[in-house]
């Protein structure tokens, strides 16, 4: 289910979804014209590479018309030893950035009416075991400061819509 990664073997997965594949209606957003449940799918993280000292994991609609795509999460500060990120609660010391939506947590995928966007997870294995991240700052900010200290990423694609109105 990996579409890239630098290194053979470190892969984020997911257990319900396929790459390219429709995301659930669950995961979409319930709000701007979606009903779903706002649920974020279960993470794994395999086969990371050697030297990583923590986590950071983004997801982001790269077609969403802003002319920068859209942050619909961003969470850093996960520990070195994580293998799972469950659809609930985050590890112990993990923060969010804030989103596109200008607060921080998960907001699902709700493309516009009639259109399909792709959706892409990335975990980013980092060479620091915290990031210092300023506490007012946005999705793109945060990932300023992730890929300053990534050693390795490896993601996967969703799709999402079209929907009707």
């Amino acid at each position: 289910m990996t579409d890239s990664n630098l290194s053979d073997g470190f892969c984020l997965s997911c257990p319900t979804l396929e790459a390219y594949a429709g995301i659930a209606a669950e995961q979409y957003l319930n709000d701007f014209g979606c009903t779903g449940e706002n649920e974020r799918p279960t993470l794994k993280i395999s086969n990371p590479p050697n030297g990583v000292k923590s986590f950071a994991v983004t997801f982001y609609d790269e077609d969403a018309p802003t002319g920068s795509g859209f942050w619909h999460w961003v969470v850093y500060n996960l520990p070195a030893d994580t293998v799972l990120l469950p659809s609930g609660d985050l590890p112990e010391g993990a923060l969010e950035a804030n989103s596109d939506f200008g607060v921080p947590g998960y907001f699902g995928p709700c493309p516009p009416v009639g259109r399909e966007h792709r959706y892409t997870f990335t975990v980013h294995a980092l060479d620091v075991e915290q990031l210092d991240i300023p506490d007012v700052h946005t999705g793109a900010l945060a990932g300023f400061f992730i890929y300053q200290h990534t050693i390795d990423k490896a993601s996967f694609t969703v799709k999402a819509g079209p929907r009707s109105g």
